[in-house]
């Protein structure tokens, strides 16, 4: 879809990055979460003879699914999203009525910005958007977002690979899932560290919040028998 530049003019579509810090510690946090909830619920399953060799397959295997789920879900959500965009220049473009063009502009926007844009702020969007010479008909998914797409699958996969590793590498199972906890900690304090300090929250009480949460998940596991 086209953007409309300042001049009226249209041009590519100016996009945020792929993957910002905050989708990319989110769906890293979802997939470590899953990880571990799914170790937890299988440790007693795979007790037995290379019980720690299934248990890397089987939360590897989680992550892969839940990595391909999401990346399908991030294509639904950008072409949802991309379609709701076009629908609302193309109702603002065919209406003749411009106050009922602003109208729909106007609630478009977010509750804490509607108070602060003017009308004549939205009259003039509403006009650069009628001077668009032409629309695509339809919202289409282009080669960054399968990109991104890629990336939250790698990120899910990849970044929760060390959460399974300990089983492939710790003979004892118990001494190797508390290694995969330890790691998830970790690796949560990582991303609620990276999370904070891009939002302004405070860096250190994110990551210690982060981990927090990581710990009281692992305690309603262990006290569900996991």
């Amino acid at each position: 879809m086209n953007t409309i530049t300042p001049a009226g003019h249209t041009g590519p579509e100016q996009r945020v990055p792929i993957l910002n810090t905050v989708d990319r510690v989110c769906e890293l946090c979802f997939g470590l979460f899953m990880a571990l909830t799914f170790v937890g619920a299988v440790k007693a399953v795979t007790a037995g003879e290379d019980a720690g060799y299934k248990m890397f397959l089987t939360a590897l295997g989680c992550n892969l699914a839940w990595g391909l789920a999401d990346a399908v879900m991030y294509l639904v959500r950008t072409l949802a999203d991309r379609g709701q965009r076009l629908k609302l220049a193309l109702t603002v473009q065919r209406e003749q009525d411009q106050a009922v063009a602003v109208r729909a502009l106007r609630d478009a926007l977010p509750e804490r910005l509607e108070q602060l844009v003017e009308d004549t702020d939205l009259e003039r969007i509403r006009a650069r958007v009628a001077a668009v010479p032409t629309l695509p008909p339809r919202a289409n998914l282009v080669l960054d977002d399968f990109v991104g797409a890629l990336g939250i699958f790698l990120l899910v996969v990849l970044g929760t690979f060390p959460v399974a590793l300990p089983f492939l590498v710790i003979e004892d199972i118990k001494a190797a899932l508390i290694a995969s906890r330890v790691l998830t900690l970790v690796i949560l304090f990582i991303a609620g560290f990276a999370l904070g300090r891009y939002t302004g929250a405070g860096a250190m009480k994110a990551g210690i919040a982060m981990t927090g949460l990581g710990v009281l998940l692992t305690m309603a596991i262990i006290a569900l028998g996991g």
